[in-house]
């Protein structure tokens, strides 16, 4: 975790350095910062792996060195779009963004009083460009997205040894990039939604009932302010934990079958007739993009699932834990500022805060990955436990139905099995 804390750091001023110099490598190099943390996530995870029986009885560990290092590729590969998600969701991509413009602002305002001195201009064009809806953002993310779509097209054809780990740090970084440019992009152009919400007249009006609401309808505005409250700090304490348990769900690779429901109507009938008679080659086409889009968002729906299955008290002692060991974090933080004692703020505690919140979170984020680890595996056993014990129950019901037809009951067991294998579904490689 330190390391990739260091590498996180690292990469953020070098996407500062080279953007104010040139803004497209600046953007090229900005996503590296996020997949140093979860590359670090990875590593953490599949280092408990041996220490998970649950997970071990479904899926063993891979052998020998080639197939360790495909699965920590997979791992990554398969992690990257949650992670980003909830990298974007907590605001820590934007936290990013600014950090990069603000060095990189102060490296073109060095350059430029450099060049005053020497008498010479300055040129900013194509430097610190924001990351938005613009042609810049919109061909990067075009361009790695066909690159990785070209790569999990060709992969079986490329070169073993050397040549695939190569190809692979290149599709992982391809993966990143465009999911990382995209979701900010989407949770930006979903801010400017929100905000034209806000500004609706229905938005306002319900602003101003809630303020009406004083004197003997007082005790409805506490009501509602309460209500507002927690569904805050709920989503927060809830989501957060379920995040990462998805997160560890998807870069583990236990997948479970979900039989997704087939929709029906006469224009979606229609739809499908239309798409049955374009040419084979093209309807090949279409499916590889297809599968390159939903793919990662299965690997997610099944942790998700995998999740549902283990029932509530697993998932709440989970968000329980998950929750203390968060408030334990932050009265750290508070012991250790009280050890030190007053300083001050400008020429301690500013530059020392980062040190101090780094060696912090570098205590805490083992404990939190081993939560993670522990609760998962305590899924999967759920998940095998419940399998089991359907099965049991098919076989008593097969078994008074037939009147001890033993031959009959034999074949019930034989076909029971075959169903709990087809329950849970293992991505392979990992």
């Amino acid at each position: 975790m330190l390391g990739g804390t260091l590498v996180h750091f690292l990469a953020l001023r070098l996407a500062s350095f080279v953007g104010a110099a040139s803004a497209v490598g600046g953007i090229l190099l900005l996503p590296l910062a996020a997949l140093a943390l979860l590359v670090a996530y990875v590593a953490m995870l599949l280092v408990l792996r041996p220490d998970m029986p649950r997970l071990a009885q479904l899926a063993p560990l891979p052998d020998g060195e080639r197939a360790r290092r495909i699965s920590f590729l997979d791992g990554v590969l398969g992690g990257i779009l949650p992670f980003v998600a909830f990298y974007a969701a907590w605001g820590f991509i934007r936290e990013d963004v600014t950090t990069y413009i603000n060095d990189a602002s102060q490296w073109s305002s060095w350059w430029g009083l450099a060049a005053a001195a020497r008498l010479e201009t300055y040129d900013t064009a194509g430097r610190i460009t924001d990351l938005g809806l613009n042609a810049t953002t919109i061909g990067i993310v075009v361009l790695a997205f066909t690159g990785r779509w070209l790569y999990k097209r060709f992969a079986k054809r490329l070169p073993r040894r050397s040549g695939a780990a190569v190809f692979g740090v290149i599709a992982v970084y391809l993966e990143v990039l465009w999911v990382y440019l995209a979701v900010y992009v989407v949770s930006d152009l979903l801010g400017i939604v929100q905000t034209w919400i806000q500004s609706r007249q229905a938005i306002v009006w319900l602003g101003d009932f809630r303020a009406g609401l004083t004197g003997w309808l007082a005790p409805f505005g506490v009501a509602w302010d309460g209500v507002e409250w927690l569904l805050g700090e709920a989503g927060g304490v809830i989501l957060l934990p379920v995040a990462w348990l998805t997160i560890a769900g998807v870069i583990y690779g236990q997948a479970v079958k979900a039989a997704a429901p087939r929709l029906a109507g006469a224009r979606l009938r229609a739809t499908r007739d239309r798409y049955a008679k374009l040419p084979a080659r093209l309807r090949r086409r279409l499916a590889d993009i297809g599968a390159s889009i939903v793919a990662p968002f299965r690997s997610i729906g099944a942790a998700l699932i995998l999740m549902w299955g283990a029932g509530p008290v697993v998932i709440a002692g989970y968000v329980l834990c998950f929750t203390l060991l968060a408030f334990a974090q932050q009265w750290a933080l508070v012991g250790v500022g009280r050890a030190i004692g007053p300083q001050d703020v400008h020429q301690f505690w500013v530059p020392a805060s980062v040190g101090v919140v780094a060696i912090v979170t570098v205590l805490f984020e083992p404990l939190r990955v081993a939560l993670i680890a522990a609760t998962y595996d305590r899924t999967v056993g759920a998940l095998e436990d419940s399998s089991v014990a359907d099965a049991e129950t098919h076989v008593e019901d097969v078994a008074l139905a037939t009147d001890g037809d033993d031959d009959l009951v034999g074949a019930s067991r034989v076909v029971t099995e075959e169903d709990r294998s087809d329950e849970v579904e293992l991505r392979p490689g990992v």
